[in-house]
């Protein structure tokens, strides 16, 4: 049976899953790709190095998010929503961030304290320093959401 996701069934799965897609769009051109993020209720908070989606969002700031559960081919869940890119610059809410995002990844990491791609290790060193860790939210506007079971 294939039907529409609840608002409730919508925000559980936005705060269940850690992996989700961003799709952004510049210059005649779209982007996807997989990322990992924390949700508030209100934002997706994701980080990046700089490349082509950071790139791409601030050039054109309006974005689009999926996440699924997939349990198989005919049971599963998604949710598309739409909103706007925003660069977190403030320390503060840069740190509660990352915080955030860290504390929904770590429990699926192995060896955790070797993954400082993510800006997560043991020495701040190890992050090297041609790197910057560029740390945004995603203020979401619109959300749908369906099934199949």
């Amino acid at each position: 049976m294939l039907g529409e996701l609840t608002t409730k069934e919508i925000e559980d799965l936005l705060r269940q899953q850690v992996t989700g897609r961003i799709a952004c769009y510049a210059d005649g051109r779209s982007y996807i790709v997989p990322i990992n993020y924390a949700y508030n209720g209100v934002h997706i908070y994701g980080h990046s190095a700089q490349g082509k989606k950071i790139d791409m969002m601030r050039k054109n700031p309006e974005v689009c998010f999926e996440v699924d559960d997939i349990q198989s081919i005919f049971q599963w869940k998604s949710v598309i929503a739409w909103g706007r890119f925003e660069e977190i610059t403030d320390m503060d809410e840069k740190q509660q961030a990352m915080q955030a995002i860290i504390h929904r990844i770590m429990p699926l990491a192995e060896n955790a304290p070797d993954h400082p791609s993510h800006g997560i290790t043991e020495k701040e060193s190890d992050v090297g320093t041609n790197v910057e860790l560029i740390v945004y939210k995603i203020a979401l506007k619109e959300k749908t959401g369906r099934y199949e079971y």
